[in-house]
């Protein structure tokens, strides 16, 4: 039996090595639950503050009370109140989790010298900031698409080499068409490192093309481009507009719910399992402004709480008003899920009777449940140490 075995071994090693290299597992390191897309020229060292005092103020002008956006929202009684408190503090605390300065879309084609300009004061001023700290952030280069290649590179330098590159800092790489573009990328990280001695770069994959989800080879190379990127890459963002126009979707029926978004990210879930590459819900742009706030965070209250029921943890954000509905729908998912999450973590760890028989998968995801709550405001529990829900939750080793 010796024998066999260390022949499975040798005949398995590639396999094993191979597993182990492409599934990494989890990088140990917290998901912000959005993120914040500034376009560059409107981004200074108040704008996350004032992104706070905006949506406080969307807060009371439109809901007022705990009781008035439950009735908005549909919240359930006995969470309204705490939803409501928990809200309000996250957005005095920590309007902004991730913030991502925008040269590409959002900022669009301005001449070159005003472009450079923009790029060094947007570094300048995300160093000196002194409003409430984002525990993530970065930028957004325009893609490295022919057109658009040069000028992308030139961005990144200037705000790479004027920027306090610290942990939780993420540069955003759009409209990627080919998995040589990602190889490109790593190496443009590669040479400012070099360049400039500037800690490890990593970056964001947008998904926002369908040569990203179906290669012309009939693969998808979304899951080559993870593999490309190696460690540096660590999201795939969905761009519900790009993508859902590059497929023929009338503007009328563009959404995160349609069918289309939900078979890429059904392809973006399934290439990013096991690898620690985090997945990203799009936007809507049906914005919370005028007469429509009601209506449009009735909306966005909806989707955010689809994308979590799918096990997507994240999205993107484009307007101060709809902050309350992003932090009212995420603390509602981990407040609804708190009890019976507890209930079965405790009966897995041999502590009373749940009525389910979890199997280790299972408890993972629940540690990771309770986990995410804890770590964006949801849930405040002694009940479980962090530490022992990361061991759990297959967190146990940080990341590099």
């Amino acid at each position: 039996m010796d024998d066999l075995l260390a022949e499975l071994d040798r005949r398995l090693a590639a396999a094993d090595a191979a597993l182990a290299a492409d599934y990494r597992g989890d990088r140990g390191v917290r998901q912000p639950i959005h993120t914040v897309y500034v376009p560059a020229d409107r981004y200074d060292v108040r704008t996350v503050g004032d992104w706070g005092a905006q949506a406080r103020a969307a807060l009371d002008e439109y809901a007022g009370s705990a009781a008035h956006l439950a009735k908005v929202l549909d919240l359930p009684a006995e969470f309204a109140d705490d939803v409501y408190d928990r809200v309000r503090a996250k957005l005095e605390r920590e309007p902004i989790e991730d913030l991502r300065i925008d040269f590409e879309d959002g900022y669009g084609n301005r001449p070159d010298d005003e472009e450079d300009a923009a790029a060094i004061a947007a570094a300048r001023a995300l160093a000196a900031r002194t409003d409430p700290g984002t525990p993530f952030h970065g930028l957004r280069i325009k893609s490295l698409e022919v057109p658009t290649r040069r000028r992308a590179v030139r961005t990144l330098e200037l705000f790479v080499k004027e920027a306090t590159i610290t942990d939780g800092f993420v540069i955003t790489l759009p409209k990627v068409t080919s998995v040589e573009q990602v190889e490109a990328m790593v190496l443009v990280l590669e040479t400012l490192e070099q360049r400039y001695g500037v800690p490890r770069l990593k970056f964001e994959i947008q998904v926002e093309t369908p040569q990203a989800i179906l290669g012309a080879d009939g693969t998808a190379l979304i899951a080559r481009m993870v593999k490309a990127g190696g460690d540096r890459v660590t999201g795939l963002h969905y761009g519900t507009y790009d993508y859902s126009a590059s497929l023929g979707v009338a503007a009328a029926y563009q959404s995160m719910e349609h069918p289309v978004a939900d078979h890429a990210k059904d392809v973006m879930q399934l290439a990013a399992a096991g690898t620690g590459v985090f997945v990203s819900d799009g936007s809507t742009n049906v914005l919370p402004v005028g007469d429509a706030v009601h209506d449009a965070w009735r909306l966005h209250f909806r989707l955010v709480r689809r994308s979590l029921a799918r096990g997507i943890y994240q999205g993107w954000d484009m307007h101060p008003a709809q902050l309350p509905t992003r932090f009212a729908a995420t603390y509602l998912f981990y407040r609804e899920g708190f009890d019976q999450a507890a209930r079965r973590l405790r009966a897995y760890l041999g502590e009373g009777e749940s009525g389910y028989l979890d199997e280790p998968a299972t408890a993972t995801a629940l540690a990771a449940f309770v986990l995410r709550g804890i770590e964006c405001g949801a849930i405040d529990t002694t009940e479980f140490d962090t530490t022992g829900l990361a061991k759990l939750a297959r967190r146990a080793v940080p990341e590099s």
